[in-house]
This record gives structure tokens, C-alpha cells and sequence, in this order.
């Protein structure tokens, strides 16, 4: 039987899906719905989907594995492809294995899209949308009403919080030795993502968003498969995401748009889960397509049930969901 806190969340919920969508609109995005069953999920290397087997019981189809979807971005770009404006979403998604105190494997992302647009102007919109959405939850101005957010290059988070700079650090091995230097654990990794993901979590993660909420932006090229390079700079990419008190909220981009790129990046994503055992999907041939076909855009992923901890003051995710997967796992 849900508690006093996870019932409190409710009115909680209600009002910082309405703020949301009332903001959103007003800036003329339109809210779309798209297939949570899917037959390819997304190749992010740490991410696993769960598997749905699909049994057709007439001659319609063939037996296959589908999955729920982990993200309706391949979808949503799709729509972007086919001549849609901005666009937005709020739906259930799903990861495989994550349950923690800030994860559940069955979780609410926003997700929206601007076209003809960058990172900086979604930037911009979410940093609205959450200022009105705390108004609505909080009935005063609280965190999330302090803007403008801080803007942070990753570069700049590392050399804050360790002294290293990533300028130094070319490749795995030069990492890592500046890694343990500044007192981080690195275990056996060799690469320059995984070391970079140790030194991440460890010294600089937990430091960002306390102030104010902070964008981190500029992340290393190789950690942006779907993410624009900057131009001028293609040693990092046009990628951002949210923090707050520590915690992950939000992912985006500028959209890449170059289709054999994307293609690239992909299949180095498909070739790094098959190097980590883990399960290695195929290529959304539909997705791809309309990567050529897009037009310059921005989009972002926000995690609501976090926002809704913060806005609430609670600090684990079952506070703020009725049934959280601890129910039956």
C-alpha cells in the first residue's frame, strides 16, 4: 500500500505535468504520442532494453524479439523528418537492471524537439518549463526558479573539482595516469570513456548543480553518438545535460544530421557492447533514413520522477512512485 509521502506525490505529479505542458504549448510545441513497443532500441553502451517476445496468433507477422522502448528519440526524429515542428512527449520508458535510489526500471522521461534550432535554445526551454513547473509544485520560487542556470564545459567540471584537464589527457592511457594522480580509482580500465566515466562519477558528478542547477556542456566527441560536433572544436560535441544536488536529470543535443556519421557512430556503439557482453541490437534502418532527411534541430530527455524527488524534497525515487519496482524485483 503506497505511504503518506508516495500519496503526497500524486497532487505533485498532476501539477508538474500540467506546468509542463501549459509552457511547452505556449511556445508552440505540440504533444505527440509514439509506440513504447518498438523493434529497435537505442545502442547507448551503458543502457540495456527489455526484451518482449512478439507471438503472432494469425499469419500477420513473424515471431521476433521487440522491445520497450529505453527513449522515443528514434521516433520522434522520425516526425522531425517528416516536417514537424517542435514536439514534445511525456511517457513511460524503460531500462533493464536499473533499480538503485535514484533509478527504476519503468520511469516517466519528458522529451522535446525543436527544429531549426541548437542546444543553447534548448537549453533555454527547458531552463523555462522547469522555473514554471516549480512554481506550480512548490507554490513559491524555489531551485529550479534560480536562473539563469550555470553553463559549464565538462573540461571546465573536471579542472574545477581534480585539476585535470582533459586538453593534457589525449587518450586512455594519459587519462588514467591523471586519473590516479588526483586520487581516483580506475580499476582495470584502459579506454578513454570508461576511465573518463571513473573520474566522472567519483570527483566531479557529486560537485555540480548545489548553487543553482548547472548544464554541462561539451562533452568529449566520443561520448555524443547522437550529438553535433561543435564547429570549430570537433574534439567535443554540442551535447548538454542537467544537473542538480549532484544528480543526472536531464540528456540532449544538437542533433547530428549527416546519416553515414551517424551509421559510423552507431556501429562503434554496436562493436563496444559486443566488446562489454552486452546484448547488441540492430540497426534502425527507418531511424537512420531519417537522420539525412532532418532538419538542423536540438532535443532533450528529462527525467520527471528526479525532478519531482527535488521539487518535493524527498531523496529516493520509490517516494515519488506509487508501485517502484522493489514491488517484484
Amino acid at each position: 500500500m503506497p505511504n503518506q509521502v508516495q500519496w503526497r506525490s500524486v497532487a505533485g505529479r498532476q501539477a508538474l505535468y500540467g506546468a509542463l505542458r501549459r509552457f511547452l504549448a505556449q511556445l508552440g510545441y505540440l504533444e505527440v504520442e509514439t509506440p513504447l513497443l518498438v523493434p529497435t532500441p537505442g545502442m547507448e553502451p551503458h543502457i540495456t532494453a527489455c526484451e518482449v517476445p512478439f507471438v503472432p496468433e494469425t499469419d500477420v507477422g513473424q515471431r521476433r524479439t521487440l522491445y520497450l522502448h529505453t527513449s522515443p528519440e528514434y521516433a520522434m526524429k522520425r516526425l522531425l523528418a517528416d516536417g514537424a515542428g517542435p514536439l514534445f512527449q511525456i511517457c513511460k520508458v524503460f531500462r533493464n537492471g536499473e533499480v538503485s535510489k535514484t533509478h527504476n526500471p519503468e520511469f516517466t522521461l519528458l522529451e522535446f524537439y525543436r527544429p531549426h534550432a541548437d542546444y543553447h535554445a534548448i537549453m533555454a526551454d527547458l531552463e523555462g518549463a522547469l522555473a514554471e513547473a516549480d512554481r506550480a509544485v512548490t507554490g513559491g520560487e524555489g531551485f529550479f526558479t534560480r536562473t539563469p542556470y550555470e553553463r559549464l564545459s565538462v573540461r571546465d567540471a573536471v579542472l574545477r573539482a581534480t585539476g585535470v584537464d582533459l586538453r593534457d589527457c589525449p587518450d586512455g592511457p594519459s587519462l588514467k595516469r591523471a586519473a590516479e594522480a588526483a586520487g581516483v580509482r580506475t580499476g582495470d580500465a584502459t579506454g578513454f570513456d570508461d576511465v573518463f566515466f571513473h573520474l566522472f562519477l567519483q570527483k566531479v558528478e557529486g560537485t555540480l548543480g548545489w548553487e543553482r542547477p548547472t548544464f554541462l556542456t561539451e562533452y568529449p566527441a566520443s561520448m555524443a553518438a547522437l550529438a553535433r560536433l561543435k564547429p570549430g572544436d570537433s574534439s567535443v560535441a554540442e551535447r548538454v545535460e542537467l544537473y542538480a544536488r549532484g544528480l543526472e536529470l536531464a540528456n540532449g543535443f544538437s542533433e547530428l544530421t549527416d546519416p553515414e556519421e551517424q551509421r559510423t557512430r552507431l556501429l562503434e556503439e554496436q562493436e563496444y557492447r559486443r566488446r562489454a557482453g552486452r546484448p547488441v541490437y540492430p540497426l534502425d534502418e527507418r531511424f537512420l533514413d531519417a537522420v539525412g532527411r532532418m532538419p538542423p534541430a536540438a532535443g532533450i530527455a528529462v527525467g520527471l520522477d528526479r525532478i519531482l524527488m527535488l521539487l518535493l524534497g524527498v531523496e529516493a525515487i520509490t517516494d515519488v512512485l506509487l508501485f517502484p519496482a522493489h514491488e517484484f524485483v
